[in-house]
């Protein structure tokens, strides 16, 4: 990839609003620097794999994912161009991946060695803002899929995921903006308990679905 089109990705990451252009080719070419690209469904870390950089995504979706002992998929969190992985990571004594993380699409990486890391916080305060803010919103990411993980039903973990999506779309007719296997693997259950229970959830007048949405009935917001 030529560096313009580096340069074109890069301004729109979140972490690097406050560099110019000259700032930005400084680190686009810095031996401390590596522009990496996946294709879709490969694996980009491995779990335990130790994290020596941060990956800022250029392009495309990345997954991190959790297989448990019964083998359902968790899908934590997909991070999108602009986002990052790996920071919270980077500074830790023991700081082995605790999960694996896959390409979703096509992904175009900019891996950024530690001692850059914190070569670029201590020349930019807005770049260690977002470094910052970013850490703080990954531990809210875990703190959730934690909470979801602790639920002791598929119907309490659709409960939660609907009412959460509730608050954020405002609105009844939740969009999922991904399939049912996708969703399963979000809220880590097994694909067929999901449509089970969301069969048994819809003959209750609870909801209705179809296969891009979740409609919420008002028999839903009554309590059990």
């Amino acid at each position: 990839m030529k560096n313009d089109d580096l340069l074109r990705l890069l301004i729109s990451a979140n972490f690097f609003n406050g560099f110019c252009e000259v700032e930005l080719l400084e680190i686009i070419r810095s031996p401390e620097t590596t522009v990496n690209q996946f294709h879709k469904d490969q694996v980009i870390h491995l779990k335990n794999e130790p994290c020596h950089r941060m990956d800022v995504i250029l392009s495309g979706r990345v997954a991190v994912l959790n297989l448990d002992e019964n083998g359902n998929m968790l899908t934590v969190n997909i991070f999108r161009a602009g986002e990052s992985i790996g920071e919270n990571l980077l500074f830790a004594v023991n700081n082995g991946y605790p999960m694996t993380v896959i390409a979703v699409t096509e992904v175009t990486l900019l891996q950024l060695e530690r001692e850059l890391v914190v070569a670029l916080c201590q020349k930019n305060a807005d770049f260690l803002k977002g470094l910052m803010q970013s850490i703080s919103e990954k531990t809210m990411i875990l703190t959730d899929k934690l909470t979801v993980i602790s639920l002791k039903t598929v119907r309490q973990r659709i409960n939660d995921y609907l009412s959460h999506q509730y608050q954020l779309q405002k609105t009844l007719m939740i969009t999922l903006g991904c399939s049912k296997k996708e969703l399963a693997e979000r809220l880590g259950v097994q694909r067929t308990s999901l449509s089970r229970e969301l069969t048994k959830m819809k003959k209750a007048g609870l909801l209705d679905y179809d296969a891009k949405t979740i409609t919420i009935k008002s028999a839903f917001f009554s309590p059990n």
